[in-house]
């Protein structure tokens, strides 16, 4: 098998494409809990996102075939899981905001590069409305950018940049008078 990435669980994929449950329980318990830290950042409800993790990984397990190796394995199987995720916010009517792209400019804001209170911050991003948490799920947190977020979503690319700008205006209003940054 030719492949532009070599996966240091290759053995444990090629059991799975075979079929072999317990390579698939292995390859799940590998994976499991990083993939339900991508859910819950996305649909923000523990129950739910095990729910789409779950859903995600038998997904795979179906679709090994497809899986070609020209990322890692757990790029490929991430990218499930957030279309998952994204497919139950989009099933219970989450809203992503459209702008008129003429009336909005968007200034980058940068976060203060202090030490952070992570359960502060988490705890804040909880709290943002939907669509604000999904776009600044999908940006800061798995990397993809405003061009790719806006196709993942069907929103444009001014929509996903004035959603980050909102819901980083939002986090830093949660945040305020909170014991976020140690300074030490």
């Amino acid at each position: 098998m030719n492949t532009l990435y070599k996966n240091i669980h290759q053995e444990l994929i090629d059991q799975c494409r075979a079929g072999d449950q317990k390579a698939q329980f292995s390859l799940y318990k590998l994976y499991y809990k990083a993939m339900f830290s991508v859910s819950l950042r996305m649909v923000n409800d523990a129950m739910e996102a095990e729910d789409v993790m779950q859903e995600a990984f038998l997904s795979a397990f179906r679709k090994m075939d497809t899986y070609k190796g020209e990322v890692s394995f757990g790029a490929w199987l991430k990218k499930i899981v957030v279309n998952r995720s994204l497919d139950y916010l989009k099933k219970n009517k989450v809203k992503f905001e459209e702008v008129n792209e003429r009336t909005t400019e968007i200034a980058d804001y940068q976060m203060p590069t202090h030490e952070v209170d992570v359960r502060v911050l988490q705890e804040a991003i909880q709290q943002l409305p939907d669509g604000y948490r999904v776009v600044l799920s999908l940006f800061l947190i798995e990397g993809y950018d405003h061009e790719e977020i806006s196709e993942i979503l069907g929103i444009s690319n001014s929509s996903s940049r004035t959603q980050l700008l909102r819901a980083k205006n939002k986090l830093r209003e949660l945040l305020k008078g909170k014991e976020v940054f140690s300074y030490n």
